[in-house]
């Protein structure tokens, strides 16, 4: 009977939307089983949780990998929500795994939370938890990881340099713009503790892409820490953004700083401010053109990334939607995944997706523009940095293909996904085209990477996939959709072991 109610709590509280999910709705918090006072203590040189959150945060950190599923099943049957566990787990990641010396590697145990968390709620329920589950033993094989290689841990504020309200805004932009992480991280504790959420991420929008470094993991970081603290609570913005602060900061540069060198990574947001101040106040108002996608995607596919950047503000001016621009900007990234489907490509589709979701998240018009712009700049270098052997493949080659049964359609497609990804694309491309429902071709998508996701990349190419395929103009749309099949799990692949450990520990 404890676990059906757990399972209505959590559909309670999953199925609410964005808006109904204010920072004040923490009822929940009063359902946190009783914990010794020695569970909750944290020591002098570690950061402080909210009170409410930490005893939960500290099971997730103490417990054993072998044993924490387990453990974290037991509390949800006892009352602990979906929005408590995935606080915790977020909370825990930030605390304990540094964004350093690259916001990847180790650090995707935090980077996937937010994905696992859009794949749960988009989800049928019998499945939601799934995502989390994985999300959990992530984070406890990257806390492995850095304990061994560094040992670090977030520590408290230095309160002592964190500026006073009324200057707090001034000096976290100093620090930022001079790459100060000792300021930077005192300012934004303060900021956080005077601000509000909006006017804060503005700033982060822009920080978040303003170089290429981490191959788009800065804005990744952005979009992701935003919509989780949209679910899990304002109150708990300060480690989480403390550990943003320094992720954005990640720099190569020996012996100085990003603001006093002209590295490769940092010119293309020199140049866009200036692109950008150039640009009407009418830029929004053209109209969506697929000859204007296809001029676009034409300098995306052999152009510099002066040149795409250049095209992009051309093509506003004559008119075009900006929409457009960024249809075009998805396909490529498509087909930088299509002709090499590995690791580092994959992010150019997650990057795309952080910058348009911040372009729609975003009051400023000036951020906007370079949003877009920076996105061109990010997909030709993507494109460049591909080594080895490329596939030559465009969208343009995905040309309908019948499936065989009607019937079972998404069932033979996710059969060729396994075996044959150009034919796989090619009967998405007709299921599409044909009537099908992207949202059944969706649940089969992510119903296997949960089964036999075994990547943090996994989650976040199909979570930004499936959420952009309703951003892309419907001329385009199954076409895009299509050309994910390179990187999406197929059927005929062994399953996680992780979901039998799942479904027993939570009696599904």
């Amino acid at each position: 009977m404890q676990d059906k109610a757990t399972r209505r709590q959590f559909l309670k509280v999953a199925g609410m939307s964005g808006a109904a999910l204010s920072v004040g709705n923490f009822g929940f918090l009063e359902k946190v089983p009783p914990v010794s006072a020695q569970e909750a203590r944290v020591t002098p040189a570690l950061v402080k949780l909210d009170a409410g959150i930490e005893p939960l945060v500290r099971l997730i950190e103490d417990t054993p990998q072998a044993e924490l599923l387990e453990q974290v099943a037991q509390r949800i049957r006892q009352g602990t929500t979906y929005q408590q566990a995935v606080a915790a787990l977020f909370l825990a990641g930030v605390r304990n795994i540094a964004p350093r010396p690259n916001v990847g590697f180790k650090f995707h145990a935090v980077m996937v939370i937010n994905a696992a968390h859009q794949e749960s709620l988009a989800s049928p329920e019998t499945d939601r938890w799934l995502p989390i589950f994985w999300a959990l033993d992530e984070f406890k094989k990257s806390q492995v990881m850095e304990q061994h290689d560094s040992g670090w841990r977030m520590a408290p504020v230095n309160e002592s340099i964190v500026p006073p309200p009324h200057k707090a805004k001034a000096a976290f932009i100093t620090a930022m713009d001079n790459w100060d992480e000792k300021n930077a991280d005192a300012a934004i504790a303060g900021l956080v503790r005077s601000a509000g959420a909006n006017e804060i991420y503005e700033l982060f929008y822009r920080y978040g892409a303003r170089d290429f470094r981490s191959i788009g993991h800065k804005a990744i970081f952005v979009g992701h820490s935003w919509r989780l603290l949209q679910f899990i609570g304002w109150q708990h913005a300060e480690a989480v953004l403390r550990s943003l602060a320094f992720a954005c900061l990640n720099h190569d540069v020996k012996n100085t700083t990003p603001a006093l060198s002209d590295e490769p990574a940092d010119r293309p947001w020199r140049r866009n401010q200036k692109l950008v101040a150039g640009m009407g106040s009418d830029w929004m108002s053209g109209k969506v053109d697929d000859g204007g996608t296809r001029d676009m995607l034409a300098v995306l596919r052999q152009g510099t990334d002066e040149e795409a950047c250049d095209k992009a503000v051309a093509l506003i001016g004559s008119g075009i939607s900006p929409q457009s621009i960024w249809d075009a900007l998805f396909i490529a990234a498509g087909e930088i995944v299509m002709r090499q489907p590995n690791v580092p490509n994959v992010h150019s589709m997650s990057s795309a997706n952080a910058l348009r979701y911040a372009f729609q998240a975003s009051g400023d018009d000036v951020t906007r523009k370079l949003l877009i712009l920076q996105d061109c700049a990010f997909i030709t270098r993507f494109r460049d940095a591909a080594r080895g052997k490329i596939a030559d493949l465009r969208v343009d080659d995905i040309k309908p293909l019948a499936v065989k049964e009607s019937s079972g359609a998404i069932e033979e497609i996710f059969s060729d996904v396994s075996a044959d990804h150009v034919s796989a694309a090619k009967k998405i491309h007709y299921y599409l085209s044909n009537g099908g429902s992207p949202q059944d071709l969706m649940n089969a998508a992510r119903r296997l990477i949960f089964l036999k996701g075994r990547d943090a990349h996994d989650y976040k190419f199909s979570c930004a996939v499936l959420e952009d395929y309703f951003k892309v103009s419907p001329a385009w749309r199954n076409q895009f959709l299509a050309a994910s099949s390179f990187y999406l799990k197929g059927s005929g692949e062994k399953d996680n072991v992780l979901v039998q450990r799942t479904r027993a520990a939570m009696k599904l």
